[in-house]
């Protein structure tokens, strides 16, 4: 179906000026798409700008916009090494357009939107390996090496962490990556070059994606999410990954590898080491450490970042703050840790996939599920639309009554109706989570929360073989220790 055919909605522009310069760049476009365009470019000075400069390409898409960026994908793969930097910014600023404009319409659903994005970062990634790593071959530096092996990273690879890795990716979005090597891929006397070879490349390719030009940049990219980013380089080895996170993986890093997906380089050799973490990751026994320590890590949060206290729109964090989006993740993800070890299907990376398998699972009710689904959602696109009025970095509503104004009108509602909206969300996620993590403690006397999970639940743990022994009760529960990973036996390395 057309663009036109599929519009659901209309931003009305904020300032009606800026969506007449806008719509007149497009004189031959008519009816809603000229609607949107007026729209989009009266709410937002990025979008505007992004249609200025893609003024001859943005027509083109609008009879089939999933294809257009099927081919501009496509022709991306076929650009050459010395023009990729200025190509992937192209393809950014075409693909944050049209994801843009299709996100204010209703034509793509969240879902889409965000896939969309993510999709495209996957590309960059690996195309930006794949040119980095490939330059280190033609120098002759990755030993044991040919061209044909910079398709596939040289044996790097680039983990997607985060809302990369679970394809929920934002228009403002750093993406996270930890970047590894199979170090089973080189003899052992050329080792130290392959090492000091693919950290130049891992460098290179976050330079090409994150630094700013002339034309824009790609992508904000975050290398510290790796094993004790301080002393580590950018790009290690599988295995001492694997040792540290047998050894010294916390929780919240568990957490992390939820989402984490093999993205870019060698896809393979990534997929066999999330494969060996799976023990790390998802434990058979069920772990009441992983509640208090979301928990915990949640106060911190909000503690560091100030959030405490009670909502208040101006200047409210939609991500971090109270009933924001950190706090679905967290119900969500805590939930997984828990019984995920046992429950293979429970496993999944995008949060709303998960809320629907937990309340299939029984593990949540079903109502709840969907509740908090709807308000994911709906807090996904409040923050793309803070993120769209100029490509900031950012989750905070507006101080300003202009600001939330602007935003409102993007998303074609008149202020006091998104505010009163705004409001009934965010306090309902925070007492519809909060009493999962602490059910016998309240930070505000006004508001006691609501435990929106099954008792019956909760009271066959006890029952669990892992729980039946005293001393075994007591190590989860009153003495404040924290459970260790289970690991397997060494087993003989299977990575070639």
């Amino acid at each position: 179906m057309t663009f036109a055919n599929r519009i659901t909605r209309l931003p009305r522009p904020f300032e009606p000026d800026r969506g007449r310069e806008t719509l007149a760049l497009f004189p031959d476009l008519s009816g809603e798409i000229a609607a949107v365009l007026e729209g989009a470019g009266g709410c937002s000075p990025y979008l505007k700008l992004l249609a200025e400069k893609e003024r001859d390409w943005l027509p083109t898409t609008f009879d089939d916009p999933e294809a257009a960026i099927k081919t501009l994908f496509s022709e991306l793969k076929t650009v050459a090494p010395d023009q990729m930097a200025s190509a992937l910014r192209m393809g950014k600023r075409r693909v944050a357009l049209l994801a843009g404009l299709a996100d204010l319409a209703g034509v793509w659903s969240l879902e889409e939107v965000t896939g969309t994005l993510s999709d495209f970062a996957d590309l960059a990634v690996h195309l930006a390996i794949q040119t980095c790593v490939g330059h280190e071959i033609r120098r002759g530096k990755l030993p044991g090496k040919t061209e044909e092996d910079a398709a596939t990273g040289g044996g790097l690879v680039a983990l997607a962490m985060g809302k990369m890795g679970a394809g929920e990716l934002n228009y403002s979005s750093d993406i996270d990556l930890i970047c590894l090597f199979d170090e089973t891929q080189f003899d052992r006397d050329d080792y130290h070059d392959a090492r000091a070879s693919l950290i130049r490349a891992t460098r290179k390719m976050s330079a090409m994606l994150n630094d700013q030009t002339g034309e824009g940049y790609v992508f904000r990219t975050d290398l510290r999410l790796r094993p004790d980013p301080s002393v580590t380089p950018v790009c290690m080895t599988m295995e001492a990954a694997e040792r540290y996170y047998e050894s010294l993986g916390r929780t919240w890093e568990r957490a992390a590898y939820i989402k984490a997906r093999s993205s870019a380089g060698d896809i393979d050799a990534g997929k066999r080491f999330l494969a060996e973490l799976r023990p790390f990751v998802w434990r058979r026994h069920l772990d009441f450490a992983a509640i208090q320590d979301a928990h915990d890590i949640r106060l911190r949060i909000r503690a560091h970042k100030g959030l405490g206290g009670p909502i208040t729109l101006p200047g409210h964090n939609m991500k971090l703050g109270r009933g924001g989006i950190r706090e679905i993740e967290f119900f969500t993800q805590t939930q997984q840790l828990i019984v995920g070890g046992r429950d293979p299907d429970l496993r999944l990376r995008g949060t709303v996939d998960a809320l629907a398998m937990l309340a299939k699972k029984k593990r949540i009710p079903t109502e709840l599920a969907k509740v908090l689904t709807d308000h994911y959602r709906f807090h996904r696109e409040v923050e793309h639309r803070l993120q769209m009025v100029a490509d900031a970095q950012t989750q905070t509503l507006p101080n300003s009554p202009e600001g939330l104004a602007r935003i409102a009108a993007m998303m074609g509602q008149e202020p006091d109706a998104l505010k009163a909206e705004l409001m009934t969300r965010l306090t309902e996620v925070h007492d519809r989570t909060e009493g999962f993590f602490a059910p016998d403690t309240t930070e505000s006397p006004a508001a006691e929360p609501k435990a929106d999970f099954d008792s019956t639940i909760t009271k066959r743990w006890r029952s669990y073989p892992a729980l039946r022994s005293r001393a075994r009760w007591k190590s989860l529960t009153g003495s404040g220790r924290k459970s260790s990973a289970v690991w397997p036996k060494p087993r003989a390395r299977t990575r070639r």
